[in-house]
Order: structure tokens, then C-alpha cells, then sequence
């Protein structure tokens, strides 16, 4: 006999109970009037009265006049990014987050299997269940050479065994979709170990989804309710967002509401939640109820954050309020409001009366801040006339969200060098390999319509590859936020006239800050605050900064060996009518 059935037989105490509340039974999707009965880590029993198994020692949680529902799942995150995950953890619980499927990007992107270990064991002990996916990004090809050789591979794909790396993370279509790549190794150890292959379809449609559909099992990245549709078609769990990056509920609530899409096939996600936004109370408990208000019956809205990431991850005993489950419960005032006041995780209280009750620590082996290693010669933030010798030059434009496009400038030169000619909005945009392992790389194109009118910002802050990007009105500004960004050991940090005018450090792979996330989410403020007094005018500056590198959206982006053309999968340089396949 298990230690649940003398708890569900009434012939024991409960460890903990949940009483009086309208509880979301998963398996029967609906709502009863019941009492909850834990034992451990485990729910025990669903009671119409739990109080024969309340004992003297006994914890007896109040749910009256309020709802339980499983804990909510983020079933698409970056929890290793702008701020490190323990001190997140509190703010995530706090919004009835209590498992989180994210990308191991930051860590794992720059420093392979063993940044992947690296979070693994910081994650380990959180009041908070954390479910990695490996990063490809070392082996893909498209650009650039691979990072990863045979060896890193095989380590890679060992950790695909690990009980809380449950696949393999968001690949870009354009590295897999109508060519050979090296990721396909990883892809074919994925698929014998059984779990899931994140897609990033942005843009990606026709045949090329259908392509590209035989390649991965979820998508994040449709915007649109034909977007949403065409996915479920062709067999792609459609991860729908809402969080700092992007808000989509309205394309996949309207696919819903059209009856184009089976709800099963559907899970909600953040897609990560930056920390001003985590400061003022953001988190899964905002999506869901933002979801309800939308029209979505509420069990489908709940099975969407709970139950459906669940089954598409293989997060076994989670998401569901069933006897043999996890103890991860939420209550909440009412489906309106989803205002949270008690999170359990594995049967712990982790919120009370809306206040979380841990604080969660966790340690890095010293490698992890170890890496920025990049030149910082003025040279390398300007580029020879002799690459573009008829006065224009390839740029690009900045649009919206992470959009950029292609553009044709005219920058100043300078001792024959192409410099930044900000009166005309004209600023460089420089992208470094900032691997320590590496030897010295880089490129410096040009960038239009950011709004940059003195000084340069710098920041290792970037996506997919662990780069260090500067968009600068003045060249020596550039080689200093550079040099302070490193000294930093990672970070952001705009100068202005040889001074350093804003920073904030994220020491943790160049990527996550170690601070309180109030305070990290001031420096952001701040940033960003900086950046218009200097004449910025785009909606979201630091988020245009860090994508210029990333090849997940089209068209036109910064590699360390020229633009990448997305769409055309090669590298250009500045010559306008020149081109190379990659």
C-alpha cells in the first residue's frame, strides 16, 4: 500500500488540506465544492468533507469563497536571461506559476553542455519546477560555421536523458527547412529519447511550414489566427504567447473561437516576462485571466495552461488537481479577477495571502562569468571604404518589434574609414564574438531610424549566439562601452562623450543580472529612460538592440561575417550589389 491510501481510506491525517473552495477537478472539467488532501509532495484524495483527516498536526489551507486550479504552467520560457532564475522564482510563484518550460539559452548557448549543467543545478532545489530544452544554436550552420564539434554533440545529446530536460529548444526555420544541417543529429537523439523539438516559425508558411512541420512538434510564433490554424493543420502544438516580447491571445483565441482549432492542441506561455514587467505582478495568472475575459470557457482556459503543457511536455503529475499528482495548486479569488493568495508546489506553501514565503538561493561554477573576450580597437566599431567604395552602403532599417529591414545610407567617412554620420541618422551597428574561446571577429554595418543622435550603447544582452552588439553615434564611445560592458562581466551600458552615462551588469553568461528584481527592472528603466534623452525614438529600444543579431525574424540582421540575409540564407556585405552563399 502506498503512504496516499490511508489518507484517501480516512484511516490518517492529511500532511495538508485544502478546504472549502470551488476546486477545477482537470479529469472531469468542472468545478466542485471539495476539500484537497495531501501527503508529501502528492495529493491524496478530492474529499466532499476533509475534516476526518485533519489531524493535530495538520496544516488546513482556507479556500473559501475562492477557486483551486492546478498550478499554471508557462509552457514556453527564457528563465536564464536579464535576470537570474532564483531571483525571479518568488515573482513567478507569485502569479501561480509553478513549473516553467524554458530554454536553457543563455547559459547553454555560449557554454554548451556545461552551461546546460550549470542551470540544471541551479534550478534544482527552486520552490519552482523547471523543465529545460537543449539549445542547437552550436549546431547550426546556416551563417557561420558550427560551434559544436562531435564531442559537445554527444554531451548534448546525453543530457536529453536528464528527468528535467524534456527536448530539444526553438529552432529557426530557415536553418532546417529545404537544407542539411548538423542539428539533425540532435534531432534523431531527441526523437529516440521521445521528447518534444521546439520550433521559432516566424514568417514561416506554405510549404515551408508544412517542411518544417516534419521537423518540429510546437510553435510560438504565430501571430495571426491563420497562423494558429495552419499549424494545428499540419500537426504543430501551437504555443500561444503573452508576456514582454509579445502579446498573440488575440490570433489564438479568435482560431478558438472559430471552432478552427481543436483546444487540446493548444497551450499558453509568456515566452518570458522582463523584470519591470515581473515588478508590476505579470506572470500566468495574468495570461489565464486575460484569457477568460476574452470569452474562453474557463476549463478550456485552464487546460490550456495547465493540463495541455503537461501532456505535450511529458510533465507527468503535473497540471491536473487529481488524486496521485503533484501538490501544485493556486487558489485565487475568483476566475475575474485570478488574483492569487496561495500557491502550493509539491505540497509546500510557497504563497501566503498573496505574498511568497521563499527565497530561494542558488550557486554558478566560476566558468559561467567567465565570458566576454572581444577586441575594442576604435576600428572595429568603424569599416574600410574599400569594402563599399562608391559612397553607399547596405544598412539596415529598424521596424517594428524586432523588424529589421534592408536600406541603402551614406555614412561620413573618416582616414578612409565609414563612420557614423548621426546627423543624418546614420549610427554603426557592430556585432563581436565575445566567446572567450574564439579568436577575435566581428562585423560593423550600418543601422537608420533608431533615433541615436550622440554616444553608443553595448551589450552582451543577445539572442542565439554569444555576441556583443554596439549601435553607436561616435566610434570612441563605442570602444568605451565595449571595454565597460566587459568590465562589467556582461550587461548593458551606454557612454556619451567618453563617459559612461548608464549601466547595469548581468555577470551571470554575460546575460542575467545577480540583483534584487526591482532593482534590475530600475536599470531597465533607466536604460531605456537614457536612451531617449540621447534622442532614441523607437517603441522599445533595448529589445531592438538585442535582436539585432537574431536570425529568428527576417530579413536583414547582423552574423560576425557580414549582414545575414535570412530570407536568401547568405551573407552580404556592405557593397550593395555584392553577395556570398553562406
Amino acid at each position: 500500500m502506498n503512504d496516499l491510501q490511508p489518507v484517501a481510506l480516512g484511516d490518517a491525517p492529511a500532511d495538508l488540506v485544502v478546504e472549502g473552495g470551488r476546486v477545477y477537478c482537470s479529469n472531469r472539467r468542472t468545478f466542485l465544492e471539495r476539500d484537497v488532501a495531501i501527503v508529501g509532495e502528492r495529493i491524496a484524495a478530492i474529499l466532499e468533507d476533509g475534516s476526518d483527516v485533519v489531524g493535530p498536526e495538520t496544516t488546513v489551507i482556507s479556500a473559501t469563497d475562492g477557486v483551486v486550479v492546478p498550478g499554471l504552467i508557462d509552457a514556453h520560457t527564457h528563465a536564464d536571461i536579464h535576470a537570474v532564475v532564483e531571483r525571479t522564482t518568488p515573482h513567478l510563484l507569485a502569479t501561480g506559476t509553478t513549473s516553467v518550460v524554458t530554454e536553457a539559452s543563455a547559459l547553454g548557448g555560449l557554454f554548451g553542455a556545461a552551461g546546460v549543467e550549470a542551470f540544471l543545478e541551479a534550478t534544482a532545489d527552486l520552490p519552482l519546477s523547471a523543465f529545460l530544452t537543449i539549445p542547437p544554436q552550436s549546431l547550426v550552420d546556416t551563417f557561420e560555421p558550427r560551434r559544436a564539434d562531435d564531442a559537445e554533440l554527444e554531451a548534448l545529446a546525453s543530457l536529453l536523458d536528464h528527468d528535467r530536460v524534456v527536448g530539444v529548444g526553438e529552432i529557426d526555420w530557415i536553418h532546417v527547412v529545404g537544407r542539411d544541417s548538423p542539428v539533425e543529429a540532435l534531432y534523431e537523439r531527441a526523437r529516440a529519447a521521445d521528447v518534444s523539438i521546439v520550433g521559432h516559425g516566424a514568417g514561416c508558411r506554405g510549404d515551408s511550414l508544412r517542411a518544417f512541420a516534419t521537423v518540429v512538434d510546437n510553435d510560438h510564433e504565430a501571430i495571426s489566427p491563420e497562423e494558429v490554424v495552419e499549424r494545428a493543420e499540419h500537426g504543430v502544438h501551437v504555443v500561444g504567447r503573452c508576456g514582454s516580447i509579445r502579446d498573440d491571445l488575440e490570433a489564438v483565441l479568435e482560431a478558438l473561437d472559430d471552432e478552427d482549432v481543436d483546444p487540446t492542441s493548444v497551450s499558453l506561455s509568456t515566452d518570458g516576462v522582463w523584470p519591470p514587467d515581473l515588478v508590476d505582478g505579470f506572470g500566468m495568472a495574468e495570461v489565464l485571466r486575460r484569457t477568460i475575459a476574452a470569452g474562453v470557457d474557463p476549463e478550456i482556459a485552464i487546460d490550456m495552461a495547465t493540463r495541455h503543457p503537461a501532456e505535450h511536455f511529458g510533465l507527468a503529475g503535473r497540471g491536473v488537481v487529481a488524486p496521485g499528482a503533484y501538490a501544485d495548486m493556486v487558489v485565487v479569488d475568483d476566475l475575474e479577477s485570478m488574483a492569487v493568495e496561495t500557491v502550493l508546489v509539491e505540497g509546500s506553501v510557497v504563497v501566503a495571502n498573496g505574498s511568497p514565503q521563499v527565497e530561494p538561493q542558488a550557486s554558478y561554477p566560476d566558468f559561467v562569468s567567465d565570458s566576454i573576450a572581444v577586441p575594442t580597437d576604435r576600428d572595429w566599431f568603424t569599416s574600410s571604404v574599400e569594402t563599399a567604395p562608391d559612397g553607399s552602403v547596405r544598412a539596415m532599417a529598424v521596424g517594428r518589434g524586432l523588424l529589421t529591414t534592408e536600406t541603402t545610407v551614406e555614412p561620413d567617412v573618416d582616414d578612409g574609414r565609414y563612420v557614423p554620420a548621426p546627423d543624418d541618422g546614420v549610427l554603426t551597428a557592430t556585432l563581436l564574438d565575445r566567446d572567450p574561446s574564439t579568436d577575435d571577429r566581428g562585423f560593423t554595418g550600418f543601422l537608420t531610424d533608431f533615433g541615436l543622435e550622440a554616444g553608443a550603447v553595448a551589450t552582451t544582452n543577445t539572442w542565439e549566439l554569444p555576441g556583443l552588439v554596439t549601435v553607436a553615434a561616435d566610434p570612441d564611445d563605442a570602444s568605451l562601452a565595449v571595454e565597460h560592458v566587459a568590465s562589467l562581466g556582461g550587461g548593458w551600458a551606454i557612454v556619451r562623450d567618453g563617459e559612461v552615462v548608464a549601466d547595469l551588469p548581468m555577470p551571470i553568461a554575460g546575460a542575467a543580472a545577480d540583483e534584487p528584481i526591482p532593482a534590475v527592472a530600475a536599470g531597465f528603466e533607466t536604460l531605456e529612460a537614457t536612451l531617449s534623452e540621447l534622442g532614441v525614438d523607437v517603441d522599445r529600444p533595448l529589445l531592438t538592440v538585442q535582436t539585432l543579431s537574431f536570425p529568428g525574424v527576417p530579413t536583414l540582421k547582423l552574423s560576425f561575417s557580414g549582414y545575414a540575409d535570412l530570407l536568401d540564407r547568405s551573407i552580404v556585405g556592405l557593397e550593395v550589389d555584392a553577395a556570398s552563399d553562406a
